[in-house]
């Protein structure tokens, strides 16, 4: 099936994360980071329609020698949105990056700094905020460099952290009770405490901080032809929270082999963490991945430059873009009405695609057609065996 997609140029804006605060707001974060390329760090406001036209609404420059926003995450209510932004190199150097923002947009779509706290390392000044999620219910919040994780309760911002000794963090997935962290080489599955109120010693009532228990390690499950990979994205199924994803990139082979960096899409029984269906998805690692609110597709960029949407259940493929971007994409985001996918890339390009509507309906009624066939004709031949005596 064919879909509608439209290209947009954003000028001296190499694009790094995305957010929708609803159907037809989109956030982007982007720059030329740290160095001194002369492009400016912004956060930039957008409206979005059916027609895949594209509307700046406001722009927020920001300070000299501040990184550009790696990471983002849009809060439910629609009203504020979390960035991961270094401050700039004196400042780390100090201890003092405040790195962990939230911003929020007001009646007239101007956008605006609300809080920001610093949750890195600060030992380690090339460290970066690369995973910021947000709960489903917007209650807990989990921010992370590559080897620091601090979950956070949200907006009072009531933290722990935990230092992950094995692996590199990748990505982390929330449900209603459980929170999943992707390592390079394993899933920690921890379950969440609920918050509550405490009185403090004045008697007030205060929040309490996030408790995490003893984690769950799963594994990295064994691949096709006994390759090796890492793990790269872990997100529950928006829809039915016992489906969970990973995608995994397999690594180069030892001693030098020259082999294509494959990527697969693994789906898994959150309930007993045993794998329902592994699908290759391409001979390049991807490097964007999300799925619709409607639990219905999944989409992923690949380092070839495509993109690609998938059937969420049977992993089955749908469409694909071959030419997305000139640069792989760097962020993937599907609108909250499932209408609408975005991809941005550090190309200076955006580019709106339109999800048609009945996408993958076709390919369920194809299945079920070939199995009922498939059932009629071994019904045929038992009745057949059954009225020779045969059986």
């Amino acid at each position: 099936m064919r879909a509608r997609h439209t290209a947009h140029s954003v000028p001296a804006f190499p694009v790094y994360s995305a957010a929708f605060l609803s159907p037809g707001e989109l956030v982007l974060g982007g720059g030329g980071g740290a160095s001194k390329t002369g492009i400016k760090n912004k956060i930039r406001l957008y409206k979005v329609d059916e027609f895949l036209t594209m509307k700046l609404k406001d722009e927020l420059e920001l300070e000299s020698g501040e990184d550009a926003p790696m990471s983002m995450a849009a809060h439910p209510d629609g009203d504020s949105f979390v960035c991961g932004i270094n401050s700039a190199a004196d400042k780390v150097a100090k201890g003092e990056n405040t790195n962990c923002r939230i911003y929020s947009v007001d009646d007239d779509d101007k956008l605006h700094l609300v809080s920001a706290t610093g949750t890195l390392d600060k030992d380690d000044p090339e460290d970066y905020q690369k995973v910021t999620v947000l709960s489903p219910d917007g209650s807990f919040l989990a921010v992370g460099g590559h080897h620091d994780l601090s979950v956070l309760t949200f907006p009072a911002l009531v933290t722990v952290t935990t230092r992950l000794e094995r692996g590199e963090l990748y990505d982390v997935a929330f449900n209603a009770t459980t929170m999943v962290v992707a390592t390079t080489i394993n899933l920690l599955v921890y379950s969440l405490a609920e918050k509550g109120n405490s009185p403090n010693e004045k008697g007030k009532a205060k929040e309490d901080p996030v408790v995490l228990d003893t984690p769950r390690t799963i594994e990295r499950p064994k691949l096709p032809g006994g390759e090796t990979g890492t793990f790269r994205v872990a997100r529950f199924h928006p829809v039915d929270p016992r489906i969970f994803y990973t995608v995994i990139n397999t690594t180069p082979g030892r001693g030098g082999k020259s082999s294509p960096r494959k990527a697969y899409i693994v789906r898994w029984n959150a309930e007993t963490w045993k794998v329902d269906r592994i699908r290759k998805v391409g001979d390049k690692g991807l490097t964007t991945f999300d799925i619709s609110d409607n639990g219905k597709w999944i989409a992923y960029g690949s380092s070839d430059c495509s993109v690609g949407l998938l059937d969420s259940y049977t992993l089955a493929p749908l469409l694909s873009i071959l030419k997305s971007h000139e640069f792989p994409s760097t962020v993937l985001r599907f609108n909250p009405t499932s209408k609408l996918l975005v991809s941005g890339s550090a190309d200076n390009t955006v580019r709106i695609i339109s999800i048609p509507e009945g996408l993958g309906d076709s390919s369920w009624v194809s299945a079920l057609t070939i199995l009922l066939a498939i059932f009629f004709v071994l019904f045929g031949i038992a009745l057949q065996l059954f009225m020779t005596g045969v059986i």
